[in-house]
């Protein structure tokens, strides 16, 4: 493909990590299910250090992240990847309000010594930078989840760079059709595939990618040696959902604009944590930094966490479930799970809006509010 690089992320997204176009040939590479291959190939020997498929997976993900890309068999994969990189007793900056699985890993890490972690608002730019003054690793988590606070990513990043630690990025919730965290200067662009990578809440899956060739071998080494490879089916699964991420984000991403207008005037409803509203305190900062506002949308009803319970399982298109970035719509509340900060209010719904009809998801929103809350 000579002209690729002259080609849109939109289209590259669709075009590469496909077979040769010669006559017979499958337009998608199949699922490959040997572990093993005929030696003589360096590249290719044993299933654990990749394959093909992986291989297609990772050209198109690094293509539009503008970078290499690195799959794992899980995010959480993807955590203890970057700090096997780090030496004994290394420095982590992280933020205090970030997904429970993140910042529940690092803390285990801390407890027996094997990092030091210090844990900052991460909207408080002032005192991130001061915390990395002598760190080995920042991670960020913009806008966090799901209190979709914002990392000013441009300024952390330069003050990181002085002590030569590394920046990784969770850019889960925005996907790379609208940040893209090493443009922006950082180290490492992070991902819970699961979520909108593939997109249709069917694959289990981490990514990391990375501007620098060396730290591309490293992290694939990694993976290799901690056994965290995807398999076939994964692989072939995401690469699909990936193909579609441009158009699935515009849809959802729409949606979930109307659904929090619609909620930040409805008076049944205390406050809407969502970028995309002028009235949200990170609107600025991350518009300078990113093409849009993605598809979470969180909410605080005016009702206790049982009434709050009970409008995530009065709707009937609204799917009540955990995790985020399908086609379809869920929502939760969030402290139904021990693990959340207890800074997340009791009551807080988290909303990931689908592709589904705007009308059609306000509509059923509405009537369970109205159920519960009333009108």
């Amino acid at each position: 493909m000579s002209h690729s690089q002259h080609w849109d992320d939109e289209t590259l997204a669709v075009t590469l990590g496909r077979p040769p176009h010669v006559p017979g040939a499958p337009v998608n590479y199949p699922i490959g299910v040997s572990t093993t291959f005929v030696a003589g190939d360096a590249a290719h020997s044993y299933i654990r250090s990749g394959t093909v498929g992986t291989e297609a997976l990772e050209l198109v993900l690094g293509a539009i992240e503008h970078g290499m890309t690195t799959v794992f068999s899980a995010g959480i994969a993807t955590v203890s990847a970057v700090i096997d990189l780090l030496p004994a007793n290394a420095i982590v900056v992280a933020p205090n309000h970030a997904y429970p699985g993140t910042i529940g890993r690092m803390r285990e890490l801390a407890s027996v010594g094997r990092i030091q972690l210090r844990e900052v608002l991460i909207s408080d730019t002032d005192a991130v930078i001061k915390a990395t003054g002598d760190a080995h690793l920042v991670w960020l988590e913009t806008p966090t989840n799901p209190l979709m606070e914002v990392a000013d990513i441009k300024a952390i990043v330069a003050a990181a760079k002085k002590s030569k630690a590394l920046v990784a990025v969770d850019n889960t919730f925005m996907s790379p059709t609208r940040q893209r965290p090493l443009d922006l200067g950082a180290d490492i662009s992070m991902h819970s595939a699961t979520k909108s990578i593939a997109g249709h809440s069917d694959v289990l899956m981490g990514a990391l990618s990375v501007s620098d060739k060396e730290l591309d071998e490293k992290l694939k080494s990694r993976r290799t040696m901690m056994g965290s490879i995807p398999g076939s089916l994964e692989c072939f699964l995401a690469l699909r959902g990936l193909r579609t991420l441009s158009i699935r984000t515009d849809r959802a991403e729409s949606n979930a604009q109307f659904i929090a207008e619609k909620l930040a005037t409805d008076s049944r409803v205390e406050r809407v944590l969502y970028v995309g509203l002028s009235s949200d305190p990170g609107h600025v900062l991350h518009h300078s930094q990113a093409d849009g506002a993605g598809a979470v949308v969180c909410f605080i009803p005016k009702c206790d966490a049982d009434k709050a319970d009970l409008i995530c399982e009065a709707t009937q298109l609204w799917t009540h479930a955990t995790s985020l970035g399908g086609v379809e719509s869920t929502m939760e509340r969030r402290r139904r799970w021990p693990v959340e900060p207890v800074d997340t209010h009791e009551s807080l719904i988290r909303l990931s809006v689908g592709i589904e009809n705007a009308n059609d998801l306000w509509s059923d929103l509405d009537q369970a509010l109205t159920k519960v809350v009333g009108k």
